[in-house]
């Protein structure tokens, strides 16, 4: 069994859809590669045991708007990140790239 997800691109809003597993680990949608973490293309059979999934906006698929209007998409990149983890502790990007302020300026 498999549910509809919907992904909006940071660049563009335009809304990109993908089949799924209901048995979701998504973390977060960023502009920019996790550093370290391993992606995957949407039409990967085996994605689901990557770190992620890497998409092009535009270019992996039709694209939509927020009312499901047709759209060109701006053929960015943006990435889908899935938790991770290690001996049953979730895993924190590092650096993280989401939200928040960053003082790894410091190093």
């Amino acid at each position: 069994m498999t549910v509809t997800v919907r992904y909006t691109c940071p660049h563009c809003n335009a809304m990109v859809s993908l089949e799924r597993p209901p048995d979701l680990a998504d973390r977060s949608v960023t502009k920019v590669r996790q550093p370290g973490w391993e992606y995957a293309s949407p039409d990967d059979p085996d994605r689901e045991s990557a770190d992620g999934i890497e998409f092009v906006c535009g270019e992996d698929g039709p694209v939509t708007d927020l009312e499901g209007e047709p759209v060109a998409g701006c053929g960015r990149p943006f990435y889908l990140n899935f938790v991770r983890y290690e001996q049953g502790v979730e895993l924190e990007p590092e650096p993280p790239t989401y939200g928040g302020p960053r003082f790894d300026f410091m190093r």
